[in-house]
């Protein structure tokens, strides 16, 4: 017998964790406008896995397999990929690394924050408001800026991943409240990420 849950309910979030390794795969061989494809792909499945999840038949146990699941694949899809994006770009100084270690930790500080939330909301609805940014926010951002590095240089598009990372990284476990989308966000958002991969298509 295997460990785990292998619920329906789970299926899109393992697909987005299938597209971030196969991005990160592309990134590391240099083919870096397909890597930010499926980024936006992997930000596109995470819109909907929860929205799909809820749909399925689950048992308690199920569903609280669901939530730590669907942080450990944010985990991989949103915070580790940029991370080795940004590596197989070759921003590789010390200042990129400590980028990089303060995404991680600030990325796994705010999932955490949010499971906790969700296991302790005590059936009061849905989360209405995201504590702090969403890791999801990187496949969204990033994908932008690599958009805009074909009209910078290529020091200036160092300096501003940098500093994206570095700044990402604060707003993950700032304080804030950001609006979980619902109803018509979601196919306006699913619009968006298909204008993004058009447009990164075609540059």
């Amino acid at each position: 017998m295997l460990i785990g849950k292998y619920n329906k309910s789970l299926i899109i979030s393992y697909v987005g964790v299938m597209f971030a390794v196969i991005g990160m795969a592309y990134a590391a061989t240099a083919n870096f406008k397909v890597s930010m494809i499926f980024l936006i792909l992997a930000g596109v499945c995470d819109m909907f896995d929860g929205k799909f999840a809820r749909m399925c038949k689950r048992t308690k146990d199920e569903e609280l397999f669901g939530i730590q699941l669907d942080s450990l694949a944010d985990t991989i899809d949103f915070v580790a990929f940029p991370i080795v994006f940004g590596l197989a770009l070759g921003f590789k100084d010390w200042y990129h690394v400590a980028a990089y270690v303060l995404l991680a930790m600030c990325g796994i500080q705010r999932l955490c924050h949010f499971n906790v939330l969700v296991m302790n909301k005590n059936d009061k609805g849905p989360v209405k408001f995201y504590s702090g940014l969403p890791v999801t926010s990187t496949s969204i951002t990033y994908p932008l800026l690599w958009l805009i590095s074909n009209y910078i240089s290529c020091g200036l598009y160092q300096f501003f991943y940098t500093i994206l990372t570095y700044l990402t990284a604060f707003l993950f476990v700032l304080n804030i409240k950001v609006p979980k989308p619902r109803g018509v966000a979601y196919p306006i958002i699913a619009i968006i990420a298909v204008v993004g991969i058009v447009m990164i298509c075609l540059v």
